[in-house]
């Protein structure tokens, strides 16, 4: 699906003392399919702008467009319901959403609440649970008697058992350990390019948006600040300075290891020990050669 902000402006509590503006005419496209990171410190507008995407939030000017649908003051948004079934969101520490008796009720409890068949609700729940890399003899189990990592991959799967077009994702990684980050994020990885989905994650790692995002959005006192492919946003030092942003420590790595032995190592994803490994082997090409 198809994600348009055309000059979105959302005021807190307007026309009282406490009015505060979030968003100041932001506009942004999204194509369907893409992976897009919203990038910004607290109190830049980046989780209003997420509260946008399935109906949680109404502009108080401007239009948001998902797909068909179409979310302004001015106007009801016809079929609330059905946008927010098409437009999954992974919550900061989903795992304190979770209640049911049973993992399996908990995965199913969306589908459900959206009156899909039993059947079905089944299927996804198997789905989903293979999905984020949990055996299915969890299903039967209390999600409170989990790990905290297993009660967030269960919440994760949740999400993923009403087969959303557009999967939202607010620091999904928050308070994992960097394995469970990387576990976390190349799992939705997998989902976004095996389910063709939009995916728009609003993270705080530079490493994530640049490891995983296809477009950068980054976002400065509730506007669009600067916007566009990773190696074109990620490595503009002076740009990101402005708004207490650092290069992802990949490209500062590069650049110290370009200053130092006079080789430029192309950036294709790789993590910081590939590249060691990539370097280590240029630099002795080199010497071979001198």
């Amino acid at each position: 699906m198809d994600i348009t902000f055309k000059d979105v402006s959302y005021i807190y509590q307007a026309n009282t003392p406490f009015e505060h503006r979030a968003l100041s005419g932001v506009s942004f496209h999204i194509p369907s399919g893409s992976f897009v990171a919203v990038i910004g410190h607290t109190g830049s507008g980046k989780s209003t702008l997420l509260q946008h995407l399935n109906g949680l939030l109404r502009p108080t000017e401007g239009k948001v467009m998902i797909g068909d649908y179409q979310i302004s003051a001015a106007e009801k948004t016809k079929d609330i319901k059905s946008l927010r079934e098409k437009v999954g969101v992974v919550f900061q520490y989903p795992e304190h959403q979770l209640f049911e008796e049973t993992v399996a009720k908990d995965i199913g409890f969306g589908p459900l609440n959206f009156n899909v068949e039993p059947k079905e609700i089944e299927r996804r729940t198997g789905q989903a649970i293979k999905a984020v890399g949990l055996p299915e003899d969890l299903l039967q189990r209390s999600p409170f008697d989990l790990s905290g990592g297993q009660m967030r991959r269960v919440a994760i799967a949740g999400v993923l058992a009403m087969n959303p077009e557009v999967l939202v994702l607010d620091e999904p990684t928050a308070g994992l350990d960097p394995s469970g980050q990387r576990e976390i994020m190349d799992m939705f990885s997998r989902q976004h390019k095996n389910n063709n989905l939009t995916t728009v994650l609003v993270t705080h790692s530079m490493e994530d948006a640049l490891r995983y995002a296809d477009h950068i959005i980054i976002m400065k006192d509730g506007e669009k600040y600067m916007e566009g492919a990773p190696l074109e946003v990620l490595v503009n030092k002076e740009e990101l300075q402005r708004v207490q942003l650092d290069l992802p420590e990949v490209i500062q790595f590069l650049h110290q290891a370009e200053k130092q032995f006079g080789k430029a190592i192309p950036y294709r994803k790789q993590g910081i020990a590939q590249l060691a490994k990539e370097l280590t082997a240029v630099v002795k090409g080199g010497e071979s050669h001198g």
